[in-house]
């Protein structure tokens, strides 16, 4: 089954071009202390707003930093936070959504109640609320996005598990005397990893906008630590006389989120049972 839905996923270009650009970002941080020009954090007087140039690639910032070196060690926090956060709300939410959907009951009854209670409130005043009482940091980031975005994984989870519960070879295990919890690692959860994966690649893109909203509002990642948001909130006050300052990392933020984007729907198109059982004949 998997090696069919990589065929199938190798063979959607969109879902490919993704993939290549997530690996492109992945490399890009990994060599960001080679890659880079510059220090990010390195003032420079004499190269104040500067356009891009041969020696600047992407011009420089109101306190003479280059852009381009910023940019490149600004990969690493969007990518840890899009990473650490979803893997957090993949966590947290396939628990409670296999505990809901495998137990049933008056379990499944309270575990729902707690995830509409928690999507009655707003997801980003949410976040927002936590980090003005937290102290702003990187790691407090990730942990909020985390926590508060775990909501839609539980549903999923619980639904396809639900779903899954009534298929013959689920049956036949339970008839055999398998545990519960042995039918749920076993069975239910593998079965269900295709609509997770969809749903962590969305919620890479989601947590990577969150931080860089977060960082544009002042209280995200910290400076001089350099992330594609404060970058923008740099640009915001020199945006008639420094353009640069805006497009280059507003176009990083779009191209990323586009690029899981895509990786999520791809995953969506080659997890299709129809496509698989036509591609399996």
């Amino acid at each position: 089954m998997i090696q069919l839905m990589w065929r199938r996923f190798a063979d959607l270009p969109l879902a490919m071009a993704g993939l290549i650009a997530v690996a492109i970002l992945f490399v890009v941080a990994v060599t960001a202390p080679w890659l880079a020009p510059y220090d990010p954090t390195a003032i420079d007087v004499r190269a104040i707003l500067e356009p891009p140039s041969g020696q600047h690639w992407l011009g420089t910032d109101q306190l003479g930093r280059d852009v381009a070196s910023r940019m490149i060690f600004g990969t690493q926090i969007s990518l840890l936070v899009g990473f650490v956060a979803v893997g957090i709300s993949i966590a947290i939410g396939t628990l409670i959504g296999a505990w809901a959907g495998a137990i049933g009951g008056r379990v499944d009854a309270a575990l729902m109640r707690l995830v509409d209670v928690m999507l009655c409130f707003p997801a980003f005043f949410l976040i927002l609320a936590v980090i003005a009482l937290l102290e702003p940091s990187i790691w407090n980031i990730m942990i909020v996005i985390g926590v508060t975005s775990w909501m839609g994984v539980a549903r999923l989870v619980r639904t396809e598990l639900l779903s899954l519960k009534e298929r013959e070879f689920v049956l036949a295990a339970r008839l055999a005397g398998t545990p519960s919890w042995i039918i749920t690692l076993r069975h239910l959860l593998p079965n269900a990893l295709a609509p997770i994966l969809v749903t962590a690649s969305l919620g890479v893109a989601g947590a990577v906008l969150t931080e860089s909203a977060l960082s544009f509002l002042g209280i995200g990642v910290q400076p001089p630590t350099p992330s594609w948001g404060n970058i923008l909130t740099d640009g915001k006050d020199a945006i008639e006389v420094a353009w640069w300052l805006s497009l280059f990392p507003g176009l990083a933020i779009l191209l990323t989120v586009m690029a899981y984007n895509l990786i999520g729907e791809g995953i969506r198109d080659a997890s299709d049972p129809r496509l698989l059982e036509e591609q399996a004949r």
